[in-house]
């Protein structure tokens, strides 16, 4: 399990901000890989790194609402130093030729981990609150994985076909 805590102690505030962490981690290195990449075409790796950016945003801001709700502006107690990689993908994963279907596997892979870890930190929760939340967490990775597996099934042939490096461009990776 990719997090330094000890996640049977956690309470219910600690649990909201590891998850909004795990948002916020995946978030960034989506961002960053759109960025490097660049937009070169619609549906290119680039969109598909921003569009999973803009889902990540999306949930962690929907998680802070929540425990703005229930906790007000009770200063977080998990830092990003307690995780690591526990939905981001993999820093290395995508190249500067990478294909669609290539950034597709990716977010796939990074949906994947993301249930991995809810599903490896269940057994070890007794509180009924983050049960419930770790649940519902794990049932929306699951929905993340079939849409991804979706996605990829749908991808035309052209969703293979991976960018050439321009020679006056500067790599972006």
């Amino acid at each position: 399990m990719p997090t330094r805590l000890d996640i049977s102690t956690l309470d219910l505030m600690d649990a909201l901000d590891l998850a909004i962490l795990i948002e916020s981690e995946a978030y960034e290195r989506y961002r960053m890989f759109a960025s490097q990449l660049g937009h070169r075409a619609p549906g290119d790796a680039s969109s598909v790194f921003a569009a999973m950016a803009e889902n990540e945003a999306k949930h962690g801001k929907q998680l802070l609402e929540r425990r703005q709700q229930l906790f007000g502006k009770v200063a977080m107690r998990v830092s990003p130093a307690d995780l690591f990689d526990v939905e981001a993908p993999e820093m290395g994963a995508p190249h500067a030729t990478i294909s669609t279907r290539g950034a597709f596997e990716v977010a796939l892979a990074s949906e994947q981990k993301a249930l991995d870890f809810y599903n490896q930190a269940l057994p070890h929760i007794t509180d009924p609150d983050i049960i419930a939340l770790f649940t519902e967490l794990r049932d929306e990775e699951i929905e993340h994985v079939r849409q991804a597996t979706k996605a990829i099934s749908e991808l035309g042939p052209d969703a293979d076909r991976e960018w050439e490096d321009d020679p006056d461009e500067v790599p972006a990776l």
